[in-house]
């Protein structure tokens, strides 16, 4: 596949002497195929769509809602640099089948180090259907991800019961109380450990 570089893309723009044109190029190898990212900066619009890895970063204050896409891992500093980015976020969408690679890297330490707290404090619709399970349990996980109290989390079901440990791990519960509404997909009825487990979330199926 031939994409422009992103120089090629700079090059025309050369005469928009009155913006600053971003622009960023991804190959995804997998599903063959390419995107361009273009936009003048200030960003302006409500929505960001499909980040990757290759985001470039800066400050989306107009921002409420994005998704992020990829086919390499997003590790830790990456949801740092979007939280940062982003300060006003809403409503977040991740699609990423791809296991963590800094997880595997620190579960085989023996070493303590702490990794900065990703906060998103107005995060209220969190999206993560397609999803590996390494990010359900990034976000659940109090010690790596701070929630506002009243967010809305949209999962699939046996991914949430293979995360928690079959509603049991203690660790996934104190961002999980904070969740208002918590959708479960691919499950028909609710059990009652599950409805204990989210003693204060309505939860729908």
């Amino acid at each position: 596949m031939n994409l422009p570089s992103n120089e090629d893309i700079q090059y025309t723009f050369e005469d928009f002497h009155h913006n600053h044109i971003i622009s960023y190029v991804d190959y995804f190898s997998d599903t063959q195929q390419g995107r361009c990212h273009i936009y003048s900066y200030p960003y302006t619009l409500s929505e960001y769509n499909k980040i990757t890895n290759n985001f470039p970063g800066g400050v989306f204050k107009c921002v409420s809602k994005i998704s992020l896409y990829d086919e390499r891992p997003f590790e830790h500093e990456f949801f740092l640099r979007i939280a940062q980015s982003f300060p006003f976020v809403k409503k977040l969408i991740l699609e990423n089948m791809k296991p963590q690679n800094d997880k595997q890297c620190k579960n085989s330490e023996d070493d303590n180090q702490v990794l900065p707290i990703i906060e998103y404090p107005y995060l209220i619709k969190l999206d993560l259907t397609e999803a590996h399970l390494d990010y359900i349990e990034l976000f659940l996980l109090d010690t790596k991800t701070r929630l506002s109290n009243n967010g809305n989390l949209v999962v699939i079901y046996q991914a949430l019961r293979r995360v928690t440990e079959k509603f049991t791990k203690d660790a996934t519960r104190i961002n999980g109380e904070k969740l208002h509404r918590l959708s479960l997909l691919g499950k028909y009825r609710i059990p009652k450990y599950v409805k204990e487990y989210f003693s204060h979330t309505e939860i729908l199926n």
